[in-house]
């Protein structure tokens, strides 16, 4: 029975979807560069990402947008994007690991979590790679109609550069409006 890595990237952000990726890779792979996407460079990462789309067996990538989750929340909206990869799936996975310490059952598949699972395990980094790497793409993408947030750069993270961008502008349909975006939502007013 194949097993699948999965894992998700954009929690953390301000702005977009929040993406997550399945992957299956054949029995016994091994590659020196693969790892938790976070810990390599945009370069690696994509050079990366053709040998996995490549190599797999069988991988998948959704996202959950920005709307859903501010519905049912980040992790909530974290875990359908898994489920949505996984879906996606052919040939459908005996056994799922998954970056980090929360996941619902899939299709009554056994599951474990991992907390770091994506410096660990090569299918759960590979899945952290396309995930990264298909919301890079997409913020990159929107970029080009709000070039006032440096999405291209930030990717919808919390930098200070787009805290003050939204600040000065405002927040778009693309912010998860349940997300404290700037640090003036910190102070209180005594």
């Amino acid at each position: 029975m194949p097993e699948a890595g999965c894992d998700e990237a954009g929690r953390g952000c301000l702005a977009g979807p929040v993406f997550a990726a399945a992957v299956i890779l054949p029995y016994g792979f091994s590659h020196p560069l693969i790892n938790d996407s976070k810990k390599l460079s945009e370069k690696t990462r994509y050079q990366l990402r053709d040998e996995i789309v490549n190599m797999a067996v069988a991988f998948a990538v959704a996202s959950v947008d920005q709307e859903t989750i501010d519905k049912i929340n980040i992790l909530q909206a974290s875990i359908l994007a898994m489920h949505k990869a996984l879906m996606l799936l052919n040939p459908e996975p005996g056994f799922i690991i998954v970056d980090g310490n929360k996941f619902k059952s899939f299709n009554n598949i056994p599951h474990t979590c991992i907390i770091k699972g994506d410096g660990i395990y090569s299918s759960i980094a590979a899945a952290s790679i396309l995930a990264k790497t298909y919301r890079d793409d997409y913020m990159k993408n929107l970029h080009i109609g709000f070039p006032q947030y440096k999405w291209d750069e930030n990717k919808g993270y919390p930098t200070l550069f787009h805290r003050q961008a939204i600040n000065i502008h405002g927040i778009t349909s693309h912010h998860r409006k349940t997300f404290i975006h700037t640090a003036e939502q910190l102070k209180l007013n005594l």
